[in-house]
């Protein structure tokens, strides 16, 4: 285990051309997440990183990338790139390319955004020059991969960011391929702000002997969400589900399922019943995802039955219900999905469905949260009693034995 106490970049160990892009942009102190992983990046090794969205995760691995880029003093030959960043979304990507340039100003290097939905030929354009770095989404990049606009036999650095959300939107494949074209001499980071197995495991896959860097989640429930509780046995959930809906006051309504197949499931059920309902997860394509949101949005559709791709960076507004059919078992995950209800000010309800294999992962959530849901029946008003507050513990990074 190393405990980091750098309270500034300096002494992190980044060079004088990043400090004063740093400085010129304000950034004084490193976030936990950058203090514990720059020093390991710097020195060459793979890392694997556990952080929420919004810690500062981009400058983590982007400031000590170009550190490396800069010294190599080596130019990229044409539709080649020295490091290739992967992300789950054009929103995100946009962000990670825009945050690179910033960091690289008043230096020799170059990016290139490689996105779906958009023309390709600007982007194969550009390519034609070589870029230093290449930022984009796993479809589009395979595209251009197999049309020898994107080689990647030149990469020696490779980022997967937000790799739980690339598995949520079914890029495994594409991920899998990328990664098999990459050199076998590369330095590999992987970033997650949750760490299941499906995740682990892909990174096993291509990250060698990494460095582990975990910063606990501070997770607070919002103060406007009604928490609620059913204990059911895992069969009568589609029957409970249905009976809860036949209330009119759920107006709007997100329903989390654990698993894509569920969320298909429980949404044929819904419409069986005569309840406009859509689903939402990684394995329908970008056109149907993007149609059944826009029946959710626009009303037409008042159930919308996910995974937990809509649990982040999806905003509907006027959702007055969500519904866990399936408890998380990541206690974070639970904070975001119900975020989807009491926004901008309004309150909302938070439903969920606790079957006998799933008290552990109740109670993982309630000690997260410092908050016990009750069961619908226990009281009338079917609140969230507060615990008093735990004291934290202090941040202690670990990384994974060599």
């Amino acid at each position: 285990m190393i405990l980091l106490t750098s309270s500034t970049f300096a002494m992190l160990g980044l060079s004088e051309p990043i400090l004063h892009a740093l400085a010129a942009q304000r950034f004084q102190t490193p976030t936990p997440i950058q203090a514990a992983a720059i020093p390991p990046v710097l020195a060459g090794h793979d890392l694997l990183g556990v952080a929420q969205t919004g810690t500062g995760k981009t400058a983590a691995f982007a400031l000590p990338i170009l550190q490396h880029l800069a010294a190599a003093r080596i130019r990229a030959r044409p539709f080649c790139t020295r490091a290739l960043i992967l992300a789950p979304t054009r929103e995100l990507a946009l962000q990670i390319e825009s945050a690179i340039r910033s960091f690289a100003a008043g230096q020799p290097i170059s990016t290139c955004i490689i996105l779906g939905g958009v023309g390709r030929r600007p982007q194969e354009d550009r390519m034609r020059r070589g870029p230093d770095i290449v930022v984009g989404t796993p479809g589009r990049i395979r595209d251009l991969m197999n049309t020898r606009h994107l080689r990647l036999d030149q990469v020696t650095h490779f980022v997967l960011d937000e790799a739980d959300r690339m598995l949520d939107l079914g890029f495994i494949r594409d991920i899998r391929h990328i990664v098999a074209a990459l050199p076998e001499r590369r330095q590999s980071l992987l970033f997650s702000a949750t760490m299941p197995r499906e995740v682990s495991q892909l990174g096993g896959s291509f990250l060698n002997n990494p460095h582990r860097v975990e910063i606990a989640p501070e997770i607070r429930t919002p103060e406007k969400i009604e928490q609620h509780v059913h204990f059911v046995q895992a069969a009568q959930k589609r029957a409970l589900l249905t009976q809860l809906l036949d209330d009119p006051k759920l107006e709007r309504v997100i329903v989390f399922t654990r698993t894509k197949r569920g969320a298909n499931t429980v949404c044929e059920h819904l419409v069986g019943a005569d309840i406009d309902a859509e689903a939402l997860h990684g394995n329908k394509s970008q056109s149907a995802r993007e149609k059944s949101l826009e029946r959710f949005r626009s009303g037409r559709a008042r159930v919308l039955v996910a995974t937990d791709i809509a649990s982040r960076g999806i905003d509907v507004s006027g959702i007055s219900h969500v519904i866990n059919f399936d408890l998380p078992v990541e206690p974070d995950s639970y904070v975001h999905r119900i975020g989807r209800t009491a926004r901008a000010g309004k309150s909302g309800i938070a439903i969920s469905f606790c079957d006998p294999a799933e008290r552990s992962s109740l109670r993982a959530i309630e000690r997260a949260a410092g908050a016990t849901l009750l069961p619908a029946n226990a009281a009338p008003d079917l609140i969230v009693k507060p615990k008093q507050q735990r004291r934290r513990r202090p941040f202690r990074p670990t990384r994974a034995a060599a």
